[in-house]
């Protein structure tokens, strides 16, 4: 079976027809929004509604479509040192849990024309990286570590206050700051000299608490001797001579008194 030039264009035309028809449709996940970019024309950029969840139509050939996520996600990032307002070197080890704001994701593609995981991996990292900077320069190394969970407070409210104005809700913010070495020393003699002095103080007590009890003991036992010797009256050493004496004669030595005078 032969078929004319005729024929074979509109079968050309149904396959690109199908093609474009196959293509020119996708569903967007739950927990995510779609949104949806002209490449040409002169409405090229994003629009300004965002697309709901679900199936959405568009021309592949002037049109994308890119999903943002809208449900929490962790960025956990690598470690920097950042200055304390003295000088001294603190390391930083964050980890953030953040969330587009749902309608967002228009405005933050059309400013970075990027991803989500570009601009976590990039953007968000600096912003994390200038909240520490910032809020170090304004605390000394003394004042940071006995006021750790106010400047752990600041950063998270600077951070905070930072990403709403690009579209984003943080969640959670953990530091993993880490002291200088000089300073984790100084605080390990410090914690070992208050633990030696508590030890000492408990010994103390007890050494105490010993004598105490030996001088009660021996004031126990002088109240008792005195006693003792009170009561030992002559007529009562004879009465215990003669409960205690079995009655036989020495078969030798000079012979017993029974009774001895008692001054």
């Amino acid at each position: 079976m032969r078929f004319s030039p005729k024929s074979i264009l509109t079968l050309v035309v149904l396959a690109v027809l199908l093609i474009v028809f196959f293509f020119s449709c996708t569903r967007i996940d739950a927990g995510h929004e779609g949104i949806r970019v002209k490449q040409y024309g002169t409405d090229k950029g994003v629009q300004d509604v965002s697309l709901v969840t679900g199936r959405v139509w568009y021309n592949p050939f002037t049109e994308n479509i890119y999903e943002f996520p809208i449900f929490v996600q962790t960025a956990d990032y690598d470690p920097f040192t950042v200055n304390a307002k003295d000088g001294s070197v603190f390391h930083v080890d964050p980890t953030i849990s953040f969330r587009v704001i749902a309608g967002k994701s228009p405005e933050i593609f059309r400013k970075y024309r990027k991803g989500i995981e570009e601009i976590t991996r990039t953007t968000l990292y600096n912003y994390v990286k200038d909240a520490f900077r910032i809020q170090f320069n304004r605390y000394t190394t003394d004042s940071m570590i006995s006021n750790r969970e106010g400047f752990e407070n600041a950063v998270q409210k600077q951070l905070s206050d930072e990403l709403v104005k690009e579209g984003f809700t943080l969640e959670q913010l953990t530091s993993g700051l880490q002291y200088p070495e000089s300073i984790t020393q100084a605080i390990d003699q410090k914690n070992s000299a208050v633990q030696q002095a508590i030890r000492a103080e408990n010994e103390l007590r007890v050494t105490e608490a010993n004598a105490k009890k030996l001088i009660v003991q021996a004031e126990a036992e002088a109240k008792a001797n005195s006693l003792r010797q009170q009561s030992l009256t002559p007529l009562l050493i004879q009465q215990q001579f003669i409960e205690k004496w079995d009655g036989k004669t020495p078969l030798y030595g000079a012979a017993p008194v029974m009774f001895k005078n008692v001054p």
